[in-house]
């Protein structure tokens, strides 16, 4: 089963794009990992770590796996006095497996906010991103057996490594955010080891959100995120949750044409753990087995504890 299933994404990836490895990466807890899609968002939420596992297309053997890990520091947790520093910095790490492919990508970032309004911010973001990607061409094949795209690629290994940049810009405020960042900002250039993609494309991603404190048991989060790549369809997605007494939340989300998601999620003093349970669209033509996803958030300077009656402790 498992050869089977790696086979087959082998023939997908291999006659839909050309030896370009699949750059998206798929997350429906997007919310909680705001610094990996923009880099203007390090330190948003303060400085905590972050991790994620999702196990995609669960009951298949060999199925896309993909481990996320976010360390994110706020300097200002570490100034004293009324002239708190406005900077922030971040390491992200994500290992993805699909199919032939291998992939790690390790984005470290910089952000500086510029304060506009008494609770509102303007920051800028900059990230740098070291990408490795491994091909095993044992688990290719293609109908096309003498395709000189994939013949050289064919029972053997490849390795490439890729440099890149990432910039983003973002307006933030405690109730609210709206953002825009470019990922591969070089597209690819900076490159080397065994080059099977000539180039990376441009990602451009908006992200927004807004909370509110209903009463003092009772907020809600709502968050959306656009994502454009020239070789892929857009990416759209949204979420809504309710969060009770600060402990529980409860929500849904929704990518438009691929899937839907039920979100339950737990909020300690000193750790927040999120659940994801996806069921994909019939007409996506995805294939039908269900993708967990598993969020743990655990904040380094602050605990999950409201300093006022209006603060609301989620995304």
């Amino acid at each position: 089963m498992k050869k089977t299933l790696i086979i087959f994404i082998g023939i997908v990836l291999v006659t839909t794009t050309d030896i370009l490895a699949q750059s998206r990466k798929y997350v429906s807890q997007f919310s909680h990992m705001q610094s990996y899609f923009n880099p203007a968002l390090t330190g948003y939420e303060g400085s905590n770590f972050r991790g994620l596992v999702r196990n995609q297309w669960a009951g298949f053997e060999g199925a896309p796996m993909t481990y996320v890990g976010s360390l994110e520091f706020d300097i200002a947790d570490f100034a004293k006095g009324s002239d708190a520093n406005k900077n922030a910095l971040g390491i992200n790490v994500l290992h993805d497996e699909y199919g032939a492919f291998l992939e790690t990508e390790l984005i470290a970032s910089y952000a500086s906010r510029i304060q506009i309004a008494e609770k509102t911010s303007l920051r800028l973001g900059m990230g740098v991103n070291y990408n490795r990607v491994r091909l095993d061409g044992n688990s290719l094949t293609t109908e096309q057996s003498n395709d000189p795209k994939i013949a050289q690629y064919l029972n053997g290994f490849a390795n490439m490594q890729v440099v890149d940049f990432n910039i983003g810009l973002a307006l933030t405020h405690p109730n609210y955010y709206i953002s825009y960042a470019m990922h591969n900002v070089n597209q690819g250039a900076i490159n080397s080891g065994d080059v099977f993609m000539e180039r990376k494309p441009r990602v451009g991603i908006v992200q927004a959100g807004y909370r509110n404190a209903i009463n003092e048991n009772l907020a809600i989060a709502t968050n959306f995120m656009y994502r454009s790549q020239e070789d892929l369809p857009d990416n759209v997605e949204l979420n809504f949750k309710v969060l009770m007494m600060d402990k529980i939340w409860l929500g849904a989300g929704h990518r438009i044409d691929y899937a839907n998601n039920f979100q339950l999620g737990i909020l300690l003093p000193m750790m927040r753990i999120g659940y994801v349970y996806e069921l994909p669209m019939n007409k996506s033509y995805l294939l039908p087995n269900t993708t967990h996803e598993f969020l743990a958030v655990i904040p380094l300077f602050k605990k999950n504890i409201r300093e006022d009656k209006k603060e609301v402790l989620i995304w």
